[in-house]
């Protein structure tokens, strides 16, 4: 058997909801996000692991600062100085677009880093481990652009050169199938969008409005992988239970509100030939917290005062939602807000959702009445947009809502 750990989605240089710690000249934000990626490692280690496997989006930049490349260097060499090797997958985020240019990750090939392996392709790795090798078919970020520069894609849809890639990369994976030794234990670790997968946003299956390319399950569930392990959807989840399971470890650390609800973790894999058995294991990263409260009384501020002091503020990202009407919001206290909200790690926002007893109306019309293209004439027309480009510009918004659509 061998001891697996699977993580994905560090995103190393997310700031936003922080602030500059002094006594390391980071961002508090980025403490917390090193904070998690060194949980995760100290695992890997106490656990005597036979394989880390990284699906992608080290950095949440393509352009990484020598700060964080440090800091991410750090943690890696500490497994590969324990004789743990570890395989780091190119995500979306690591890979810049523009073809023949190196991803920030690719360091550590370029230097022949001992136990480190950077798949920046669609290829298998042999990858020795203390329990035995283990066979690893890789699929980084399917770059759609380097399909569309090709004479015979320019001019198609979207979703046009969206199959086009799913298909190419599948012949490439069934190729690399092909080639495998079927006695050795095979992962497939791919940093993809695939079907049925839920976003961070609210369970619906993702499609990505039209921008990712999905990826069909029928590849994911070929009896040559004994484990799928996926990134770059941020929700930890198991799309395919078993035989093989097929598995987001989702994000190691919340990024912003739509991850509000979710656990954050990475998963631990018992990595066998024809049965493998994984176990998700959480990690203590920040709270975030959303506090709404209707405010529409004879004290408005009182309201919201009451509603804070319902909740554990302290050491979490916070968001203030108030609901109120117009003749109430000149009552809101925000000096007395904001004092009552000082405990939280950080204060993200406070939205006044305003009811508006009279509605918006463009020119004789209500908005809520007019199509988007009548609303976007309009503004076009208000902001004296050439006839000429009004129209090129209408064309595209056509284009994009039948993507959308």
């Amino acid at each position: 058997m061998i001891k697996l750990l699977h993580f994905a989605d560090l995103h190393l240089g997310v700031e936003n909801y922080g602030r500059l710690d002094p006594r390391t000249g980071l961002s508090t934000r980025v403490g917390d996000f090193l904070r998690s990626l060194d949980l995760v490692v100290d695992h890997a280690l106490s656990q005597d692991v036979d394989l880390v496997v990284f699906c992608g989006d080290a950095y949440h930049s393509v352009h990484p600062s020598p700060t964080n490349q440090r800091e991410f260097a750090r943690r890696i060499r500490r497994l590969s100085e324990a004789n743990i090797p570890v395989l780091l997958l190119i995500g979306n985020h690591d890979l810049p677009l523009a073809a023949g240019k190196a991803a920030s990750t690719e360091i550590f090939s370029t230097l022949d880093v001992p136990n480190v392996v950077v798949a920046s392709t669609v290829e298998s790795h042999l990858i020795e481990t203390k329990s035995g090798a283990v066979q690893v078919v890789t699929v980084p970020w399917p770059v759609r652009s380097h399909l569309q520069a090709k004479a015979q894609f320019r001019g198609k849809s979207t979703d046009e050169v969206n199959e086009e890639l799913a298909e190419a990369v599948t012949g490439l994976v069934r190729r690399e199938i092909e080639g495998l030794d079927p006695d050795l234990p095979t992962v497939l670790a791919a940093h993809v969008t695939v079907f049925g997968a839920e976003t961070s946003y609210g369970g619906q299956a993702s499609v990505f409005l039209g921008h990712d390319v999905v990826f069909p399950n029928s590849l994911l569930a070929d009896r040559a992988f004994d484990y799928v392990a996926l990134g770059h959807i941020h929700k930890h989840q198991a799309v395919r239970q078993a035989d093989p399971p097929v598995v987001y470890s989702g994000s190691i650390e919340r990024i912003d509100f739509g991850e509000e609800k979710e656990e954050k973790g990475f998963v631990m894999v018992e990595l066998e030939k024809g049965h493998s058995g994984f176990r998700f294991v959480p990690l203590p990263v920040r709270d975030f917290l959303t506090i709404e409260v209707k405010a529409d009384g004879p004290d408005p501020t009182a309201q919201v005062l009451e509603a804070i002091a319902n909740h554990d503020l302290e050491e979490k990202v916070l968001r203030l939602i108030v609901r109120t009407s117009a003749d109430k919001e000149p009552l809101l206290n925000e000096a007395e807000i904001f004092g009552a909200l000082s405990s939280a790690f950080h204060v993200a926002a406070l939205i006044k959702d305003v009811e508006r007893p009279v509605r918006l109306r463009i020119g004789e019309r209500n908005y809520e009445e007019m199509t988007t293209r009548e609303i976007l004439e309009t503004y076009l027309k208000v902001k004296q947009v050439p006839r000429q480009r009004a129209q090129v510009l209408l064309r595209y918004a056509e284009q994009l809502s039948q993507d959308l659509d």
